[in-house]
């Protein structure tokens, strides 16, 4: 089975053809850095993160960017609350951005283009909107996408355009239109705009790029006039990435993006999340809890991006404890005795069976749940092998480790939760100087002493395992 995608253009699940193979064109819009981001949120980003691993991982070239809104409505109020400029108040949120997505192991996009960073080309974009009589200018320099021209309006989200009225999710801003329905391209500067410095020279005068116009502008200067692939959150299909491509086809000519793929809402504790709501979570909270960002990312990762997830605590105590399955797998099958003679076939059919239904789920528009799935039988399945013969051949020891990396390579589980538990040398030394002297303890028969010793270790989760080779540890 190809690899295929729910279109949201289409309705349809479509096979993946990109313009290029060397080089597949993708677009993510990132998130707007007035506040930090919650755990919703991630679920997106974590998405993004999904696709630009698999991409790579059946053997695409990959352009992948990601933009940070940098200025717009939320960044100037809280520049003006604080009394700073747009860039002092949005670079910190920036920063924690990029650290937060590093720590749940996303991948670096090629690019994170900030829209104050392209105000000069965002101008340029309305001049050839203009020329193209897809642009008018208000009384007050403000200047608008007239909708009623561009026939296509309405194509992504199949909204009837001559349906839309105020408060359908329409900005109704007080800068003047020829309808209520056209969208701002540029934004005439208010007080408040100069004060905290996002205002720009125009020849419609100072002003700023309308919202929607950035991401348009962002994705054609790193990108090209056509995408193969364009993410967002399911809110974004109306007005944003509607307005997106009626700006960017009304400009160029040319189709703007090949594949939308939108992911749903998250849910915490069964309700919806949002900081109008003020039920929302952060990264950090749930880490100054005590949990680790590769459990986070588990639980993100669980449901397909199409589907409902309900982000709960007790999913999150799931998580850890799958995290610390694959762990302990991994090292059974580091550790266990290596046997002569020829493989067996139990573990080379556990590891082709695997192997084959993880890339069906995968090739399945992102079916993460069911490459979750495929993941955790192989584990099972390996375990009873284990289990029953006690030693394993060097080829089906390899086999079945290179399986768990080449799952992993698009999971990214096992690679953070071995960062998550990354000691430095003087913490190991510690542990083992303990488990020196705890063998000492049990030599003397002293007992008690030996208890102790590892209780104390599981206070700070360190688990001893004692065998016949000796006694080994890891953290849980």
């Amino acid at each position: 089975m190809p690899l295929r995608f729910f279109n949201t253009l289409s309705r349809e699940l479509e096979p993946f053809e990109p313009q290029d193979p060397e080089r597949v064109l993708v677009y993510g819009c990132g998130p707007t850095i007035y506040d930090h981001p919650h755990i919703g949120n991630y679920r997106t980003f974590l998405v993004f993160d999904l696709l630009h691993r698999y991409l790579e991982w059946k053997g695409y070239g990959v352009r992948f960017v990601t933009n940070l809104t940098d200025v717009d409505d939320k960044t100037i109020r809280g520049a003006l609350e604080h009394g700073v400029t747009i860039r002092e108040y949005t670079e910190p949120f920036g920063e924690a951005f990029l650290a937060d997505a590093e720590r749940l192991g996303i991948r670096s996009a090629d690019a994170y283009p900030r829209a104050t960073e392209y105000v000069e080309t965002m101008v340029e974009f309305v001049r050839r909107l203009e020329e193209k009589e897809l642009a008018y200018q208000a009384e007050d320099g403000s200047v608008y996408f007239p909708i009623s021209r561009f026939p296509d309006y309405g194509k992504l989200s199949r909204i009837d355009p001559e349906s839309v009225r105020p408060g359908a999710r329409v900005a109704v801003d007080d800068y003047g239109k020829e309808d209520v329905r056209d969208f701002a391209l540029w934004k005439a500067a208010k007080e408040e705009d100069e004060e905290v410095g996002a205002a720009w020279d125009s020849p419609w005068g100072r002003g700023r790029p309308g919202w929607h116009l950035e991401c348009s502008v962002m994705s054609i200067a790193e990108l090209g006039e056509t995408l193969d692939i364009h993410l967002g959150g399911e809110d974004l299909v109306f007005p944003h990435h509607e307005d997106e491509i009626a700006q960017s086809e009304g400009a160029t000519g040319r189709p703007f993006v090949r594949y939308w793929l939108h992911i749903k809402h998250l849910l915490l504790e069964g309700e919806k999340m949002s900081k109008s709501l003020g039920n929302t979570v952060s990264l950090e909270d749930l880490m100054e809890d005590g949990h680790e960002p590769s459990a986070v990312r588990h639980q993100l990762l669980s449901a397909q991006y199409r589907r409902e997830l309900n982000f709960t605590m007790k999913g999150l105590e799931g998580s850890r404890a799958a995290i610390q399955r694959l762990l302990d797998f991994e090292s059974r099958l580091k550790d266990t005795a290596v046997g002569e003679g020829p493989p067996g076939t139990g573990i080379p059919h556990a590891v082709s069976r695997a192997m084959e239904a993880f890339e069906a789920s995968m090739d399945d528009d992102l079916n993460s749940a069911g490459a979750l799935g495929a993941l955790f039988v192989l584990v099972s399945e390996v375990n009873s092998e284990l289990d029953a013969a006690g030693r394993v051949t060097p080829e089906e020891r390899d086999q079945a480790l290179e399986a768990l990396g080449r799952m992993d390579e698009v999971l990214g589980l096992l690679e953070l939760a071995h960062r998550d538990r990354t000691l430095d040398q003087a913490t190991e030394a510690w542990i083992q100087e303990q488990i020196r002297l705890r063998q000492e303890a049990r030599e003397a028969k002293d007992y008690a002493r030996a208890d102790a010793i590892r209780d104390a270790l599981a206070e700070k989760g360190i688990v001893l395992e004692d065998s016949a080779e000796g006694t080994r540890w890891k953290r849980v």
